[in-house]
């Protein structure tokens, strides 16, 4: 007798082991939750167990597991997305010390790694996290032709293993003012000397990768790094993020992956809207820059109605955080999507952009960017309207773990 009711108290444990109601981890419960992946629902609940999402829907059809963790909210979104920043390699303030975004001492250094240089425990990253953005496409700031690489990273994580979504997202590539060498002598110096280099360096590339061929291991050249990682640029496991605002300049980045049949990714883009034709022939994504960046040099004819203008042109946009060389280095994407609101966009297409079109543009909406069952339990949980500034980030949730309970 004793022996059967062991029996029966083990198969009770086995089976509420692995039910949903005994592992689920967090529930998220909100007056109007946005998934992305439909329409919104109001009074809806969102449970999320062993850190993925297993149930979207409205609270009536569901119900809240026993024992654990309910957060509340009015707005309920999915984790935001930053589509763009040097978040984690530049710091929360002006030191020297916690600047890793730029190295200037070359022009062309495809090789560097965004992984070598990432701070999971810069402030800056939590800071961010705190306004509900949970996935960031950081890296080497535009300023040099070639800056370096970007990768893909949740704002959690002790280590940047911890973090680390894609390792190599994209090449950092400028083709703008802030990459012309003022010095004498010094190249780039002009807008064609840039184009020559680049041009120049891809073909250098291109015959690396026909030479790695060669049936004799003797007569294929030495590893290069910076030729390796143009190597999947050209072969387009890599994309090309040209950071480029002047039609000029975007034109010429239109032209650059054209000629080698480049994956590319438009970064800024304040004159987009003149080439608007140009960009969606060439199915080209663009990423925006900050609504509220300083309309000077380049940037000098930016508007804040340029997001609207590419959306409704059927071009995929979505919004970031930019990088400036003096503070604020990196602006919070949640305000940058609500001045995008303002002018032209609707409360959902302004959402997109930080989160499913951002995920998309990025390559990864199969994991972030919805509330869709089997996803990652990312969530932001708001007291109000996200795009109101008197409206406060109340929870975050990464990886269904409740990582900021703190109004923001």
């Amino acid at each position: 007798m004793i022996e059967r009711c062991f029996q029966v108290l083990f198969t009770l444990l086995v089976c509420a082991s692995s039910s949903p109601v005994a592992t689920a981890q967090v529930a998220v419960r909100g007056e109007t939750v946005y998934p992305m992946a439909g329409p919104p629902i109001k009074d809806g609940l969102v449970i999320i167990r062993d850190g993925k999402i297993v149930s979207v829907g409205p609270a009536s059809t569901s119900s809240v597991p026993d024992g654990i963790r309910v957060l509340r909210g009015k707005v309920v979104v999915p984790g935001l997305i930053d589509a763009h920043s040097t978040v984690g390699m530049s710091g929360i303030l002006n030191y020297a010390h916690d600047q890793d975004q730029l190295e200037r001492s070359s022009p062309i250094q495809p090789e560097l790694r965004a992984l070598d240089a990432y701070n999971a425990h810069e402030d800056l990253v939590e800071w961010v996290r705190s306004f509900g953005i949970t996935t960031i496409h950081t890296g080497h700031a535009p300023g040099e032709l070639i800056s370096g690489q970007t990768m893909i990273v949740k704002t959690s994580g002790n280590t940047v293993e911890d973090a680390v979504l894609v390792e190599t997202a994209a090449v950092a590539t400028t083709l703008s003012s802030s990459a012309r060498k003022k010095e004498k002598g010094k190249s780039p110096g002009t807008r064609g000397k840039m184009m020559a280099m680049l041009r120049a360096e891809l073909i250098k590339a291109r015959e690396y990768l026909q030479k790695q061929q060669h049936a004799d291991d003797e007569k294929k050249p030495d590893k290069s790094l910076r030729l390796e990682t143009l190597g999947r640029v050209l072969n387009g496991e890599t994309p090309l993020l040209v950071t480029a605002d002047r039609a000029q300049d975007i034109a010429s980045a239109l032209r650059i992956a054209r000629e080698f049949d480049l994956k590319l990714i438009l970064d800024s883009a304040a004159e987009a809207y003149l080439l608007i034709d140009e960009i969606k022939a060439a199915n080209v994504p663009v990423i925006i820059h900050p609504s509220m960046y300083r309309a000077f040099g380049d940037r000098k004819n930016l508007s804040f109605e340029t997001a609207a203008k590419l959306l409704h042109a059927g071009i995929p946009i979505a919004m970031q955080s930019g990088y400036e060389s003096y503070v604020p280095k990196a602006r919070v994407i949640l305000f940058e999507a609500g001045i995008a609101a303002a002018n032209g966009l609707t409360f959902e297409e302004a959402l997109g952009t930080i989160t499913i079109e951002a995920a998309k543009i990025l390559g990864i909406s199969k994991t972030v960017g919805s509330l869709e069952v089997g996803k990652d339990g990312d969530v932001a949980i708001f007291d109000g309207d996200p795009f109101e500034y008197t409206t406060h980030c109340i929870g975050v949730v990464i990886d269904g773990k409740v990582v900021s309970d703190t109004p923001r």
